[in-house]
């Protein structure tokens, strides 16, 4: 399930199992879980201690861009794919990315590590190119600055 029944109670009780909570429900569940997704048995056992169908958890976190379906890495970067970012060269920020951490959007790294992904605009139009990573804004990116900050992310998971 990626993370225990009992944690998942613990969330549900600190809404009062309210379904109309839902949504933060599912992000304090996927904030706990070690992959940073929410599997189908994790909705599926929401859905049924909210009485509401699976269809209906699953719409909810099929919405939410936030709400992740697949494994996540440690550190989820999301490149801004905005028509600003596009235009302050958020392409040579994103190929950097790929290129040095060898994955696409939507892949993770194999010690899983870090994840990519493109997303719509998070509002940083002032700062681009700008990515966010693990819901932290990082704005007027180049590749150099892109390298240090991959370089403290890594340095920081061997502490």
């Amino acid at each position: 399930m990626g993370i225990s029944k009992e944690r998942i109670e613990d969330v549900l009780a600190k809404y009062d199992y309210r379904a109309d909570a839902l949504v933060p429900i599912l992000m304090d569940t996927q904030s706990l879980c070690v992959d940073h997704f929410l599997t189908e048995a994790t909705q599926k056992y929401i859905a049924k201690k909210l009485d509401l169908t699976y269809v209906d958890v699953y719409e909810v976190s099929s919405f939410f861009a936030a709400l992740h379906k697949t494994p996540k890495g440690k550190y989820h970067i999301q490149v801004c794919d905005s028509s600003v970012c596009r235009i302050n060269k958020k392409d040579i920020i994103q190929t950097f990315l790929e290129q040095h951490l060898q994955i696409e959007p939507g892949q993770m790294t194999p010690d899983g590590l870090f994840s990519l992904e493109k997303t719509t605009c998070f509002g940083a139009c002032d700062i681009s190119p700008a990515v966010r990573i693990n819901k932290k804004v990082h704005g007027h990116l180049t590749i150099q600055k892109m390298k240090k900050l991959l370089g403290e992310l890594k340095e920081a998971s061997h502490v």
